[in-house]
């Protein structure tokens, strides 16, 4: 019998592979995995320059929910003007095997399969 990651009798939410997908789900949380796992340390308008389609507000909420997840590491500097960086944590670093897989298949599949 093979085994499933969402058995039958429990909702999608409650397993692994729902909370992995709460950890780096939405638009842009593996967007800034990436560039994040490319420069290991960036300021936000870095950030933000590197994902031009995402808005101040949504990059500051995503950051947000990363650093709560335990994802991405805030460091602020207390200095004026004010400087803030932003890391991959241990368990941030722990999904870049998730980013290259998919990166190797995107390689694979991206003009209809080998």
């Amino acid at each position: 019998m093979k085994k499933t990651c969402v058995p039958n009798d429990v909702t999608l939410k409650d397993t692994g592979f729902g909370y992995t997908l709460s950890v780096i789900g939405g638009k842009y949380k593996m967007i800034i995995l990436y560039w994040l796992s490319e420069n290991e340390v960036m300021r936000f308008n870095e950030l933000k320059r590197g994902i031009a389609s995402i808005s101040y507000k949504t990059l500051s909420v995503m950051l947000k929910e990363m650093e709560v997840d335990g994802i991405v590491i805030r460091k602020e500097y207390p200095q004026i003007p004010p400087k803030v960086e932003y890391s991959l944590s241990e368990r941030g670093q722990s999904l870049l095997p998730i980013l290259n897989m998919m990166c190797d298949w995107g390689e694979l599949n991206q003009n209809g399969g080998a």
